[in-house]
């Protein structure tokens, strides 16, 4: 962990609260209701606004669309984005796709999306998890069979958040079942709004919506292909490293701080309720002692968190999540089990909706077991978690 205090200049102070001031303009009372209804993690509106400065991409070069932001100002961005509650979840997994096109992507593809992408008018979904393969990436059944200079998909994609906003689907697909597990898979660049493609929404205990995508024989052309055929693991390779926590460049992709900024929310929505409750010798119940310790001890966890960075993060960040809103209700009493409108309700609901948000925050991009095992393999040198498959499989590979 860093605890080092940066001296901000008053440039960057200035640009801080242009930030602040952005997102207090945009993120309306309306859209934090709409996605507290439907959970999408998205607004158009608000994407499209910071795709016009450049936010969407904030460390994007000017000349591919993005603000060419240094990399304190792109976190402040990030925090001002986190405090604001905005949804944020398309936008951050539209931005992991581009990491293979750049890589493994036409340059005609690369024209075609990466502008769009920055000017927020492209989004795109993660065609990752199968209903029978969940974190295990390599065993993907969707199919994809050559014909001419088509390819034909059939298969079956789930929680594929975001499909519903976006304009493409990075898909992955088994193209040789012959092949060694990893060696037989091919990544697309799919257009969503291809013949075949069929997506129905899943409901979450967090009150979000994810997706299914039913794919059948679906006709794409190859120009849409990234990397080679049945190398598709490499080409997944590094977006799933990014999403992990991993980068590349060593930067910090701060992947806890919406989950950190959620706490802090849970823990100012207890602040306002218990200085309204009574407590000992006629004071409120914050000035109960042992009640001001324990809000004490989550608001230094989370400054705590916050320090740290690659999946150290993304697990502290939801354990102290789950952690926060169970110890919060435990402060409470049954009243905050009650739901958004119920009589009685304590923060009206807010706390019985963080509860049922936590735990869910364990399995979003890669599991937290799943950062576990990146930290014991790749960072501590410790044997897989799971032995190879057969002896073809190399020992290398990604972990998901």
């Amino acid at each position: 962990m860093n605890f080092e205090t940066l001296d901000l200049d008053d440039d960057t102070l200035t640009f801080w609260r242009e930030a602040r001031a952005f997102f207090d303009e945009h993120v309306t009372p309306a859209v934090l209701e709409d996605e507290r209804l439907h959970g999408g993690g998205f607004n158009e509106g608000l994407h499209l606004a910071m795709g016009a400065r450049g936010w969407v991409a904030t460390q994007w070069p000017t000349s591919e669309g993005g603000a060419g932001l240094d990399a304190v100002r792109a976190r402040i961005v990030a925090t001002e984005w986190a405090r604001s509650g905005a949804p944020y979840i398309l936008a951050s997994t539209t931005l992991l796709p581009p990491i293979a096109i750049r890589m493994f992507g036409s340059p005609d593809i690369q024209a075609e999306v990466l502008p769009r992408v920055a000017d927020g008018t492209v989004r795109i979904c993660l065609g990752y998890t199968e209903p029978d393969c969940g974190s295990d990436l390599a065993a993907v059944r969707t199919r994809a069979e050559r014909d001419g200079d088509e390819w034909v998909i059939n298969g079956q994609k789930m929680f594929t958040t975001g499909a519903q906003f976006s304009q493409y689907c990075f898909l992955l697909t088994r193209t040789d079942p012959s092949a060694p597990m990893h060696k037989g898979l091919t990544v697309f660049l799919l257009p969503l709004d291809t013949a075949g493609v069929e997506i129905r929404p899943i409901g979450t205990l967090g009150g979000e919506r994810t997706n299914f995508v039913y794919l059948q024989d679906v006709r794409v052309n190859d120009r849409w292909r990234l990397g080679e055929v049945n190398a598709g693991w490499t080409v997944v390779a590094a977006p799933l490293s990014q999403e992990h926590g991993i980068s590349a460049d060593g930067s910090d992709p701060t992947i806890g701080g919406p989950y950190l900024a959620e706490c802090e929310k849970l823990i100012a929505e207890f602040v306002r309720w218990a200085a309204m409750q009574p407590g000992p010798a006629g004071k409120s119940l914050l000035d109960d002692a042992a009640v001001a310790e324990r809000v004490g001890e989550a608001l230094v966890k989370v400054e705590m968190t916050r320090s740290a960075s690659g999946p150290p993060a993304r697990i502290l960040s939801s354990d102290l999540l789950v952690q926060t809103a169970s110890e919060l209700i435990d402060l409470i009493g049954p009243t905050a089990l009650l739901a958004r409108g119920s009589r009685g309700s304590a923060g009206d609901g807010a706390f019985e909706a963080g509860f049922r948000f936590a735990p869910g925050t364990g399995i979003y991009g890669g599991s937290t077991d799943v950062a576990r095992n990146v930290i014991a393999e790749r960072f501590l040198g410790l044997p897989r978690s799971t032995p190879r498959r057969n002896k073809n499989e190399r020992n290398d590979s990604p972990v998901r």
